[in-house]
């Protein structure tokens, strides 16, 4: 290609993969100038930036991405990405009075903003817990220093973020740890613009095939829990933990997972329309 391509996702250690080719060069070996944008906003940015033209690809939970498109986003996903769920945290400030989940019944959550995994995780589990959803009240805080904010100042009373990117804040203090939510699918896929997928379909099949080497073999590269810790401020054995949970995937999403993403989304009301789950998926 002649133009770089533009791929947004949070600035959290699932990502190495990504930075550890671009680094490398694998990428621009294929004539493929790649293009990474952090993002730590979350899902309902980076919808967003696909919706905008102001990203062509993203790594992007798949609830997220499914409510998007249902919103009216022309995006698809090209493949999954993590197989594994995704592991919330429920974090309250350290110095707040909530010690279990049922406390925060009726209580605000923060969330990135609306349409974000920290938005849908915080409904799901509600209807999860048996809460009126009706009770629920949003503080929309965009960031995870947003989030310690809004916590602090006493504007949210909650906040639902992966438990292991969170871990600092709890090592030292700032956030409470008081219950854990996993994603009941798995939580991140790779998604494209329908006008970049369409128009490019070769080159997408190039980036797949390179990022699915890099995630096939992450796990036995030499050092590599060390080398996450160190990146991103994190405790070893909690790195080694998240390793043990985490399964990378090189293939499309099942159809029925997408079905069941729709179903859950539907029955909260969740969806702006109507979609069926073989529209969200790239055929090449």
């Amino acid at each position: 290609m002649d133009q770089p391509i533009r791929i947004a996702g949070v600035p959290e250690h699932f990502n190495l993969p990504w930075h550890l080719a671009i680094e490398e060069g694998a990428f621009s070996d294929r004539g493929i100038e790649l293009n990474w944008t952090d993002v730590p906003e979350g899902t309902g940015k980076m919808a967003g930036m696909l919706a905008s033209g102001n990203a062509d690809l993203a790594v992007i939970l798949t609830e997220g991405l499914v409510r998007a498109v249902a919103s009216g986003i022309h995006a698809v996903i090209i493949q999954e990405y993590i197989a594994s769920p995704l592991l919330w945290g429920i974090h309250v400030s350290a110095s707040s009075p909530y010690k279990r989940e049922a406390d925060l019944k009726g209580r605000t959550a923060a969330i990135s903003r609306f349409g974000s995994g920290s938005h849908l995780m915080a409904i799901v589990h509600a209807r999860q817990k048996g809460w009126p959803l009706s009770d629920l009240r949003f503080e929309e805080v965009h960031t995870l220093q947003g989030a310690v904010d809004g916590l602090s100042a006493g504007r949210a009373d909650y906040f639902m973020w992966e438990k292991f990117t969170t871990q600092p804040l709890v090592d030292r203090g700032v956030f409470r740890r008081i219950g854990l939510f996993p994603t009941p699918w798995p939580c991140f896929v790779i998604a494209s613009s329908r006008a970049f997928a369409d128009k490019y379909p070769g080159v997408l099949k190039d980036i797949l095939e390179i990022i699915n080497v890099y995630t096939r073999e992450f796990k036995q590269i030499p050092s590599i829990d060390r080398t996450l810790a160190n990146r991103y401020g994190l405790e070893l054995n909690e790195v080694q933990q998240w390793m043990s949970l985490t399964e990378w995937s090189q293939k499309q999403i099942l159809i029925e997972t997408i079905e069941n993403v729709l179903d859950i989304l539907d029955d909260l009301k969740l969806l702006s329309n109507s979609i069926h789950a073989q529209d969200l998926l790239w055929i090449p």
